[in-house]
C-alpha cells in the first residue's frame, strides 16, 4: 500500500519573507482559502507573534479553513507559542511550529550557548507548546548542517517531549541529496520513537537541490514535504510545491501519493505570482509558460506525431491550457502545416514547400511567427476566410 506524504505549504510565512512579497490579511485569506481547495495537509499561516497584522492574518485563516491544519511559527520561547495558540484557537485543527537552531554555526554563534542548553529549551517549547494543542511540530534549523550523531539525540528529546512532527530542514541549501536521504535514513534508524511521528522536510534552493533534497528524504522515510507555490521563498526560494507533486504522481514507481488536486496548480500558481508580484520564471517546471511548448522543429514533429515523444505530463494534468507549437526559424514543415491546420488551412506539398521558404524569412526577421504572420503567408494560396 503506497505511503501518504502530507503536504506543508508554507507560501503565506517563508513564501511571503521574500522583499516585495509581503500580503495584506485578506489577501493572506484569499490564497489559504484556495491552498485548502487545492489539497494541502497543512498550511503555515505565518509568524503571529512578529506583527499584529499577521496575528490576524493567521487568526482569519484558523478560522476558515475546512480540511487543513493550520500552524503558527515560533521560536522556542513562552511569548512566542502563547501569542500563536491565541492566533490558531479557532482552527479545526490547530498546530504550534517551535524549535531553534541545533547546527555548530547556530549554537555557539547565532544562540550563543551550548549543545545540552539547545535541548533543554527545545524540550521546554515543546512541552509548553503541548499544553495547549496536541500537534506540535519542532524544527531543528539547519539540520542539513548539524552533525547526526547530535541531531538524534535532539529528535529524540523532542519525540520524548511530547512532538508530534519533527521537521528535518536543510536551511541553507547546502545538503546534497544522498547526503540529506541519508541524513533522515540515519534517524529513522537510531532515534527511539521515530516511527510514532511524521518527519518533515523543509528544503532551501541556494544550489538549486531544494526539490531534489525533498524527495531524496521522502525516499528515506520523511513522510511529510514543507514547500511554496512556484518555489519562493527566503533567497532562492523553498522546495517547489507543484515539482514534489508532479514527480509523486508521474513517477509510478516511488511508492507514495498525495492528496493534491493537480488540475488546479496552474492557476494556484498564477494567482500567487500575482498576488505576491513575484512573476513565474517562463521555464519554470511545470507552471511556466514554456513547460509544454516546443520551437525545435525536431521536437514538434515528436510531439504533433505523439505527445509523450517529448511531454511526460499531459497539460490538462495541472490545468494548463496544452501544448503549444510555437514557430520560430527553428520549425520544420510539419510544425507549420500543424498551425495552418489549426487555422483551417491545407495545402499540397507544392504550396507547403513554397510557403514554408517565405516563412523562414519571416522567421529570421522577426524571431516569431504569429498567426497573423500565417495568414498573409497563406494569402495568395488559400481560398478562405481567415478573418
Amino acid at each position: 500500500m503506497d505511503q501518504k506524504i502530507k503536504i506543508f505549504d508554507t507560501t503565506l510565512r517563508d513564501g511571503e519573507q521574500v522583499p516585495g512579497c509581503q500580503l495584506h490579511g485578506k489577501e493572506k485569506l484569499v490564497i489559504a482559502k484556495a491552498l485548502d481547495n487545492l489539497g494541502v495537509d497543512i498550511i503555515e499561516g505565518g509568524f503571529p507573534v512578529s506583527s499584529p497584522a499577521d496575528f490576524e492574518a493567521v487568526k482569519a485563516i484558523a478560522q476558515n479553513m475546512q480540511n487543513a491544519s493550520v500552524c503558527g511559527l515560533t521560536r522556542a520561547v513562552q511569548k512566542d507559542i502563547d501569542v500563536a495558540v491565541e492566533a490558531i484557537k479557532p482552527a479545526k485543527k490547530p498546530r504550534i511550529h517551535t524549535g531553534l537552531g541545533t547546527s555548530d554555526l547556530h549554537v555557539f554563534t547565532k544562540l550563543r550557548t551550548t549543545k545540552e542548553e539547545v535541548i533543554e529549551r527545545g524540550v521546554a517549547a515543546v512541552k509548553y507548546a503541548k499544553k495547549f494543542v496536541e500537534d506540535v511540530e519542532f524544527y531543528a534549523e539547519d539540520a542539513g548542517r548539524t552533525d547526526n550523531e547530535y541531531l538524534a539525540r535532539v529528535v529524540e528529546a523532542m519525540i520524548k517531549a511530547g512532538a508530534t512532527v519533527i521537521n528535518i530542514p536543510d536551511t541553507t541549501g547546502y545538503c546534497l541529496p544522498a547526503e540529506f536521504g541519508a541524513k533522515i535514513k540515519y534517524l529513522k534508524e537510531n532515534v527511539k520513537g521515530i516511527h510514532k511521528v511524521d518527519i518533515a522536510a523543509h528544503c532551501h534552493n541556494d544550489l538549486g537541490l531544494a526539490t531534489a533534497n525533498a524527495i531524496a528524504a521522502v525516499q528515506n522515510g520523511a513522510t511529510q514535504v514543507e514547500c511554496t507555490i512556484n518555489g519562493i521563498g527566503e533567497r532562492a526560494g523553498n522546495t517547489s510545491l507543484e515539482e514534489v507533486v508532479m514527480i509523486i504522481n508521474k513517477r509510478t514507481d516511488l511508492p507514495y501519493y498525495t492528496d493534491i488536486n493537480t488540475r488546479l496548480l496552474t492557476a494556484m500558481s498564477q494567482m500567487v505570482a500575482e498576488r505576491m508580484n513575484m512573476p513565474v520564471q517562463a521555464n519554470k517546471a511545470i507552471v511556466g509558460s514554456n513547460a509544454f511548448a516546443h520551437s525545435s522543429g525536431i521536437h514538434q514533429d515528436g510531439v504533433i506525431k505523439h505527445r509523450q515523444n517529448y511531454e511526460i505530463i499531459d497539460p490538462a494534468e495541472v490545468g494548463a491550457d496544452g501544448s503549444q507549437i510555437v514557430l520560430t526559424a527553428r520549425s520544420g514543415h510539419a510544425a507549420l502545416k500543424y498551425r495552418l491546420e489549426k487555422l483551417g488551412v491545407s495545402l499540397n506539398k507544392a504550396d507547403l514547400d513554397k510557403v514554408y521558404n517565405d516563412f523562414l524569412e519571416v522567421a529570421d526577421r522577426t524571431g516569431l511567427v504569429e498567426d497573423k504572420d500565417l495568414k498573409e503567408l497563406v494569402a495568395g494560396y488559400a481560398m478562405i476566410d481567415l478573418d
